[in-house]
């Protein structure tokens, strides 16, 4: 893989869609579409060295020859300005408040009935979470690149758009602050059972296991009832319920209204049942990560009230990725002692609380627990455990195997797994689905991020070797009609069955970026260090020490200008071999040989002579 190379050339199919900024893909114009395309674009010029465009003086050469349609290191900034502002003020409603409604990426359920208007105009938490992304990456562009502007009318558009961007982040956060939600169910119920057998150890009666539960989330169930803000406060002092936490598709139904000084209009009413669904948790969390990062910090991107509302998002994200943790991978029960060989998450596939079952449910699992491995710094006996999971999915799903005739599998590709938005439904409107048909980039994504959490090499070359089978998939599955390539995506290429296409899914293209950009991340970290590597580089630097300094001791300086040009020499390979020895000790230990190859040598020859 080189991911480099992969971003330019997804920038250059960006580029070429158009002179002028051209809205809309496979999918037709909505919130959410057209943020995914404006980030393929802005994610990257935030977060990548050398993609950066708001320094026009420093865009690196090959940056701007893959722009080159779009204009110059001048003209580049200034037309994302203008088509930044373009969406800000599409999706802002009569009122000025921000509109993130879903609109052509909502599904009715049944195919025979249609979307209403009033249905499409449904606010979605994938909307909220990409535009939290979205606008931090343009204000902190706007942090940078106001500072190289003089012209006024340039400067009032920068400002236009700083406002709108910070109206458009704060209104983000309250949404999702209003789709948080707690969902308690007592015994009995389909959902008691279902988690109860989820985590159950063999043998274990109902009651040890709901005892074993409720202490190991304690804290969580204490951190849930002191919520103060939002729509997840819910009576959870009955020891006996059981619960589940985390976001639903949109703003809960009858969500209280937040009190707030942030300008960002009318706060409506909800319809979103109140139970957490897997993929918009997972999408929330993406999003509360982006806003709780250093870059946010650094930049001073949050004023005095989104800082406010960031901590309640930040509260939020600890106690879902907690809760998801000890369902689905704790190992140890209140006693200390093994909860068995497997955990929860290693049992495919995973129940959500309605029943469904699905491959596609348990990498969104997956991707939840792998919050909690980074926040706790966990070892790589974990990862491995999370390793096994992926390579299995991978089969499952087709991405590293050959699918079958006729196999059911590829739904997961194409057309995608449906999820039902519970409350999207009238008394004469249809109930609605999102459809959600990205498992091989998630599956990716997982894999990069476990890699870069790995110490060891071998985990690491696991990891990284699981990345480019899945990679090559993915890159078989690149649109490919002189136009749009380089932009994804095309299942039927892979799988020599379904529909093909000829326009882009910002969708595929948007999350594939996402993986891009970590796996420069990935090139661009220290070396994992192997134990044994550095053990053997330090007893080669002993010696080689050890060997020079006998050298020195017999007089070898004294020898002439050529030898002492030559010790000098090995003398600065043995500072550099201990200067690296800890982050790089494979260098180190080349290092070292080479001195002990060339001491070996000298010392070979003296003694020749000496015969």
């Amino acid at each position: 893989m080189q991911p480099r190379q992969q971003m330019l050339d997804i920038w250059r199919a960006v580029a070429r869609l158009g002179d002028d900024w051209e809205w809309g893909g496979r999918d037709g114009r909505n919130s959410v579409s057209d943020a995914e395309q404006l980030l393929c674009l802005m994610y990257p010029a935030s977060l990548v060295d050398g993609f950066q465009l708001d320094r026009p003086d420093d865009t690196h050469p090959d940056v701007l020859a893959a722009l080159r349609t779009m204009g110059d290191s001048i003209e580049i900034p200034r037309k994302l300005i203008r088509v930044l502002i373009q969406y800000m003020r599409t999706y802002t409603d009569e009122e000025g408040a921000p509109d993130f409604s879903g609109g052509s990426y909502f599904r009715a359920e049944d195919p025979d009935e249609k979307v209403t208007d009033e249905q499409g105009k449904l606010h979605v938490v994938d909307s909220y979470s990409m535009s939290v992304t979205l606008t931090l990456a343009t204000l902190g562009f706007l942090r940078v690149f106001r500072t190289r502007v003089t012209r006024a009318d340039l400067r009032s558009q920068v400002d236009e758009l700083e406002k709108l961007a910070s109206i458009r982040l704060s209104a983000a956060m309250i949404g999702l602050l209003r789709s948080f939600t707690v969902n308690a169910f007592g015994q009995g119920t389909p959902p008691w059972r279902t988690l109860v057998t989820t985590v159950r150890r063999r043998g274990q009666s109902d009651d040890r296991v709901v005892s074993e539960l409720q202490e190991r989330l304690q804290e969580v169930r204490a951190g849930l009832r002191d919520l103060s803000i939002g729509s997840g406060l819910i009576e959870l002092d009955n020891p006996n319920l059981l619960f589940e936490c985390g976001w639903t598709w949109g703003t809960v139904l009858d969500a209280p209204t937040i009190d707030t000084t942030e300008p960002v209009g009318a706060q409506g009413s909800g319809l979103a049942e109140r139970r957490p669904l897997l993929y918009f948790t997972t999408i929330a969390l993406a999003g509360i990560v982006d806003l709780t990062s250093e870059r946010t910090r650094v930049l001073r991107i949050l004023n005095e009230e989104q800082q406010r509302l960031a901590a309640a998002l930040q509260l939020r994200y600890d106690l879902t990725r907690s809760y998801w943790a000890t369902v689905a991978s704790s190992e140890a029960s209140s006693d200390g002692g093994p909860l068995g060989d497997r955990w929860p998450l290693e049992e495919l596939p995973w129940r959500t609380s309605d029943g469904e079952e699905s491959d596609y449910f348990s990498l969104l699992v997956t991707s939840l627990v792998t919050h909690d491995l980074s926040k706790r710094n966990a070892p790589d006996s974990d990862l491995r455990r999370v390793l096994s999971v992926l390579e299995e999915l991978s089969s499952r799903g087709r991405v590293t195997r050959r699918a079958l005739a006729n196999d059911a599998a590829l739904q997961l590709h194409t057309p995608g797994v449906p999820l039902l938005l519970g409350g999207s439904e009238g008394e004469t409107n249809p109930r609605l689905t999102w459809v959600v048909s990205d498992f091989s980039v998630m599956l990716l994504k997982r894999v990069v991020t476990l890699a870069l959490q790995a110490r060891s090499p071998e985990l690491r070359s696991q990891l990284t070797n699981l990345a480019d089978q899945v990679w090559d998939h993915l890159n078989s599955r690149r649109l490919d009609d002189g136009g749009a390539g380089a932009l994804w995506d095309q299942p039927a290429a892979s799988f020599g069955t379904g529909a093909e296409f000829t326009s882009p899914s910002w969708y595929h293209t948007e999350r594939v970026m996402e993986c891009l950009v970590l796996l420069a991340d990935l090139v661009l970290a220290p070396p994992t260090r192997s134990q044994r590597l550095f053990e053997t580089a330090r007893d080669k630097i002993a010696e080689a020490e050890q060997l020079f300094d006998r050298e020195i001791f017999a007089g070898s300086l004294d020898a002439g200008p050529s030898m002492r040009g030559s010790m000098q020499e090995l003398r600065a390979r043995l500072r550099r071999a201990q200067r690296v020895l800890t982050e790089k000790p494979g260098t180190a230990d080349a290092l070292a040989s080479e001195v002990l190859r060339r001491l070996d040598e000298l010392a070979a020859a003296q003694q020749s002579a000496m015969e």
